[in-house]
């Protein structure tokens, strides 16, 4: 490579696989300011009801380096599953290049190819409706605490299914 990170459809992706914990978790320190979010993983990780093999997804650089993460882990609508997007991290060097994208799309069509319907972030209202994403309250689902309406988001995974509406109950990892 010659130091540029490749284009939007140049991302491999693949799911976390054990040897990757270091790697997730090396993306996730250098991605946010504290090491909170790399913590989040690993205690989701820990917590057998809300992870979920193979809905922790990496992308690579042609190289095979991870660069990109998105995760999903089970959380509740009042008392039905859903999916939590959270975190979603990108190594800075490689922000902006649509590896961060392609960690949430191929996470997302994991989980539609699992039977999973309905996915909640907790994010930037300019970002997320690239994948289909809308304010949580129109389907009637609510964050447990107080956040602006159009940073809590939901998604229907498959649109002929119904959506439970209520309040999202997180995994304790997330500390809500």
């Amino acid at each position: 490579m010659t130091g540029e990170a490749p284009v939007n459809d140049a991302w491999s992706t693949r799911p976390e696989g054990a040897a990757d914990r270091a790697a997730v978790r090396a993306v996730n320190l250098a991605a946010f300011p504290t090491a909170e979010e790399a913590d989040l993983v690993d205690g989701l990780r820990a917590d057998p009801p809300a992870w979920i093999d193979g809905l922790s997804m990496l992308s690579e650089t042609a190289g095979g380096t991870p660069v990109g993460h998105a995760l999903l882990t089970r959380c509740h609508v009042d008392d039905h599953p859903a999916l939590a997007l959270a975190p979603c991290a990108v190594l800075p060097e490689y922000q902006r290049r649509g590896a961060g994208a392609a960690a949430i799309r191929a996470v997302l069509d994991a989980a539609r190819a699992l039977g999973e319907n309905l996915v909640v972030c907790l994010g930037h209202a300019e970002y997320y409706p690239r994948f289909g994403f809308t304010p949580a309250s129109g389907f009637g689902v609510r964050a447990p605490f107080e956040v602006p309406d159009e940073a809590m988001m939901a998604l229907a995974l498959d649109g002929s299914r119904p959506v439970p509406g209520g309040t999202i109950r997180y995994p304790d990892a997330f500390g809500v």
